[in-house]
């Protein structure tokens, strides 16, 4: 073979290899070409998907809505918190500046301090996501909630790495205060249909429920370019819509009097231990929700429900004798009511069934105006048939709003019942049993006796706010219904109940509940509880449900109050008397209802005290005296040197105003017959160390009058 020929043969091998090579080359650079120049690759368009793969878009979140008091104190808001993340990305670093967690465990110590937790578990967390790869990973429970405090402590670390992701959540600052006005809401979590985790605030319950839509504003919108390290390119297009923020509510509740309330309902709960217990407070005039309390109660941060039933709208029960003054109510506008004519108490029969009056025996034959003060059901089983019928009174019940809602700005309103068709569940319906009705439908038809006949919408929303734009999107206006009584069926009935409190009559019922100079009005309920289960009403000893219904002062009321108590262990009417009268007092000396001016000044007065202390003893009793103030003066000093209450606050002429003076200090005065209240106050005053066993009044105390106390304990017993 010539040299030649053998030249060309070694070269053909590597010419072929040459060749493959180069077609590749050219199918790569014809592929690059396509993915360069064409606009879409597999049915997905290049430029959306690049830009996509670059923008951030995020949800700027919208403030859920403050709700304020009426004196506009914060009773729920949004506060700010923070998840803590750990990047563990290296690539998130660049050769200045380092963005990830590079000595983790220098970063799991410093942690561990701070967030007061074990070291080996943020370590392992740690650990265990870098050697998985992972960007960035969260630190469970430990790293959730972390309050602006602690972000500021961690950040003051300066720990390569470590940052947050801000949140919301909803907080209650009074905590278990109006519980179930407020209602509550929680943060939940939700995907959307990329897979994304959604938080949202969501209303349940209360306010927070009823009011959630506007309440949560609308999201806003945000979209920016970031590079590969995650950080927005400066210079680029943004788009951002800004949020919304939820609208603010004012509620009618005045947190003052709401205090008033749940301190009374707590005394009754400490001392009776109920299966529950409510009261509720109204402005008579407006229809506005003052307070409303009741247990078993809750606190909306820990959300420790026990029952969802919203004591003042939703928790329907038999009311007992508090419905005779509706039915009283019925026959006197009939015009058919003779409240001189007389009946026989005690029992009578109906139909197949024996009604009795709650002390069985009866009071012989007396008036019916004596069968509503003594609370008869006898009385007003009668007047079935004498004075109204059966479809009348059912009637009446409806006309004045029992049996349907009562249009309060609540949810969950319960309408109750008025299914009574025989005569014997017509003469039981009229003393309120076999009927179901809440305290808000008595609240309301309460008002008909403060507005000449007229009964009003109650509210518990006084108005709501637009932050965004500070426009008044809502305010409550006062409703009242057509005239629904005449005015002298109104004074009839007011007499009527004004003769339950203050008769001089040992067996008027509602005796407990008068204050001197307040002509308080009222009637109490006794009502017996069904048992849903078996059928037929409760036979122990304390299954009763008992009530007060009333209003102060008579002539021209502005207090309407409700309140209930179920299965106290003392079974007694007079387990809610103390207290409601302690909130009477209360709400009359924080309203100066009192004060000059007032129609009922001549017996009511109250003062604003100074401050006595160094000034002569006779100087101040005469000044207390004049204001008709009572003074208990300890020691037998002349000049004042401890006083209680203290310099600034309000009295009433029911009030004792205790003067401590320079003389016998270290005596233990004499106490007997001093509320239970009164000797907390004075025990305060003198520094003496006490125990109180019972409730009511002192009737025993350990350090007889006159003894030294020292530093011995003083044993005091008190009795309803």
């Amino acid at each position: 073979m010539s040299r030649q020929k053998q030249k060309n043969k070694d070269w053909k091998y590597p010419r072929n290899v040459f060749l493959v090579f180069l077609f590749a080359i050219f199918i790569l650079f014809a592929k690059y070409c396509y993915l360069a120049l064409s606009p879409n690759i597999n049915g997905r368009n290049m430029k959306s998907f690049a830009a996509n793969r670059n923008t951030v878009s995020k949800v700027l979140k919208a403030k859920r809505g403050t709700i304020y008091d009426s004196e506009k104190n914060v009773l729920a808001h949004n506060v700010t918190s923070y998840t803590l993340i750990a990047y563990l990305d290296s690539k998130r670093s660049t050769a200045s500046k380092v963005h990830h967690v590079k000595d983790i465990d220098k970063t799991a110590k410093a942690l561990a301090e701070v967030l007061e937790c074990d070291e080996e578990d943020i370590r392992n967390r740690l650990q265990k996501g870098k050697d998985s790869g992972k960007y960035q990973i969260e630190f469970g429970t430990i790293g959730k909630n972390i309050t602006e405090m602690k972000k500021s402590e961690i950040e003051t670390l300066n720990l390569p790495g470590i940052d947050f992701e801000e949140n919301y959540k909803r907080y209650y600052p009074n905590g278990d205060f109006a519980s179930y006005i407020l209602g509550y809401a929680k943060t939940n979590e939700r995907k959307d249909e990329e897979g994304k985790i959604i938080t949202s605030i969501d209303g349940e319950l209360g306010i927070e429920a009823k009011f959630d839509d506007e309440l949560k504003g609308t999201d806003g919108y945000l979209q920016y370019q970031q590079d590969r390290f995650g950080y927005k390119i400066p210079d680029t297009a943004e788009t951002r819509i800004e949020a919304l923020d939820g609208y603010n509510i004012y509620l009618t509740i005045d947190s003052n009097i709401q205090r008033f309330v749940e301190t009374e309902v707590q005394s009754i709960q400490t001392r009776y231990s109920p299966e529950w217990t409510m009261i509720s407070v109204m402005d008579a005039k407006t229809g506005d929700i003052l307070a409303s309390s009741g247990t078993p109660s809750f606190n909306p941060n820990l959300r420790d429900l026990v029952s969802y039933q919203n004591p003042l709208v939703s928790n329907a029960f038999e009311p007992g004798s508090t419905m005779k003054i509706y039915t009283y109510m019925c026959a006197i506008e009939k015009g058919t009511y003779n409240g001189s004519a007389t009946f026989r108490s005690g029992s009578i029969e109906v139909a197949d069934a024996v009604i009795k009056d709650w002390n069985n025996a009866g009071w012989g034959t007396i008036t019916y105006d004596k069968g509503f003060e003594y609370s008869s059901n006898v009385g007003v089983s009668t007047m079935i048939g004498h004075f109204i019928n059966k479809d009348e009174l059912k009637e009446c019940f409806k006309k004045y709003g029992f049996g349907q809602s009562t249009g309060i700005d609540l949810s969950k309103e319960n309408a109750g019942t008025l299914g009574f068709k025989y005569p014997v569940e017509v003469a039981n319906a009229s003393f309120g049993q076999g009927i179901n009705t809440t305290a808000i439908q008595h609240l309301k038809a309460l008002s008909m006796l403060a507005n000449n006949g007229q009964a009003l919408t109650p509210h518990v929303v006084s108005k709501i706010i637009d932050p965004n734009t500070a426009k008044t999107m809502y305010k409550r206006k006062i409703e009242k219904s057509e005239v629904l009584v005449s005015e002298s069926t109104v004074n009839k009935i007011k007499e009527l109940m004004y003769n339950v409190v203050n008769s001089s009559d040992p067996e008027a019922t509602g005796k407990k509940y008068a204050i001197d100079g307040f002509d308080v009005i009222g009637k109490t309920g006794t009502s017996q509880i069904y048992d849903e289960k078996r059928g037929g009403y409760l036979k122990g000893e304390n299954d009763y449900i008992y009530s007060f219904a009333g209003m102060y002062p008579k002539d021209n009321p502005e207090i309407i109050i409700y309140a209930a108590i179920k299965k106290p262990n003392t079974p007694t009417s007079s387990t809610l008397s103390p207290s409601v009268v302690n909130l009477m007092k209360n709400i009359a000396k924080y309203r100066n209802m009192f004060e000059a001016g007032n129609q009922n000044s001549s017996s009511v007065t109250s003062l604003v005290l100074d401050s006595f202390i160094n000034k002569k003893l006779e100087d101040v009793k005469n000044l207390l005296n004049q204001n008709n103030i009572q003074t208990v003066v300890i020691g037998s000093g002349d000049k004042v040197i401890a006083q209680y209450p203290n310099k600034g606050e309000t009295v009433l002429s029911y009030d004792k105003v205790f003067l401590i003076t320079n003389k016998d200090q270290g005596k233990m005065p004499d106490i007997t017959g001093y509320s239970r209240s009164d000797v907390i106050y004075l025990m305060k005053t003198l520094g003496y160390k006490y125990e109180l066993e019972g409730y009511g009044h002192v009737i025993e105390q350990s350090i007889k009058p006159g003894e030294d106390v020292g530093e011995n304990t003083i044993k005091i017993k008190l009795e309803a």
